[in-house]
């Protein structure tokens, strides 16, 4: 049993092992931020993080100075519907241009493909609203959208570039996004701290999953060319 193990691992490459990890964490973790969410009274995680993000004993002021509150609206504008519609078709269309189709149409199911399934939890009454909402809290959208897209289109990205410290400098600067498109949430007071980690979990699963069904597909179309082509000799 034990040899049986090591050989699977040894045939497993480390990026795909990697992954199933990532996967099996966040569905963990989305199930039990699921029962934080369904409480009846707010977890003491999410009331001590939100009020973290204020000044003491003052939950309509937020901490730092006045111009970090417009940072904080501009960086979460970044994980907003019609600011990713923009990023996603522009990316298409230029994909389309330089006659990559099925890589178009893998973005577009990947970005596409995940929808909000939220469950009736009100958002946060704890503290102040810097914007406005009007959807349900968990989980929250900004933060899972932002991580699919973001990701998706860092590893997509990350495949064209040469040397690995510019393909490292892609995928942080995608995740950097995606951590501070989350964080904006709760500075806003606009989500319980639990919404926007369940909202990277779905996230980070749901990115994952789609690059491994890229990888499986472009492996086999490459077996399959190689196939075809000895064939042919």
């Amino acid at each position: 049993m034990k040899n049986a193990a090591n050989a699977l691992l040894n045939r497993v490459e480390f990026p795909v092992l990697l992954a199933g990890l990532v996967i099996a964490a966040g569905l963990w973790g989305f199930e039990e931020l699921m029962e934080i969410a369904r409480a009846t009274t707010p977890h003491a995680f999410d009331t001590e993080i939100l009020l973290a993000f204020r000044q003491a004993g003052r939950p309509d002021s937020p901490i730092g100075p006045l111009w970090l509150q417009g940072a904080m609206r501009d960086i979460t504008s970044l994980g907003s519907g019609s600011v990713l519609v923009l990023i996603v078709t522009a990316v298409i269309v230029y994909l389309l241009l330089i006659r990559r189709p099925a890589t178009a149409l893998f973005i577009f199911v990947a970005v596409a493909g995940l929808r909000k399934a939220g469950i009736d939890r009100p958002r946060p009454e704890l503290v102040s609203h810097l914007v406005n909402e009007t959807t349900l809290s968990f989980p929250s959208g900004h933060a899972m959208l932002s991580a699919v897209t973001y990701l998706t289109l860092g590893a997509l990205a990350a495949r064209f570039l040469p040397g690995r410290t510019t393909k490292i400098y892609v995928l942080s600067l995608a995740v950097l996004t995606t951590l501070l498109v989350g964080i904006s949430r709760i500075y806003l007071g606009v989500h319980w701290p639990s919404d926007v980690l369940a909202g990277w979990c779905a996230g980070f699963v749901w990115a994952m999953l789609c690059w491994l069904a890229a990888r499986a597909w472009q492996r086999w179309r490459g077996q399959r060319l190689n196939g075809d082509s000895e064939t042919g000799d």
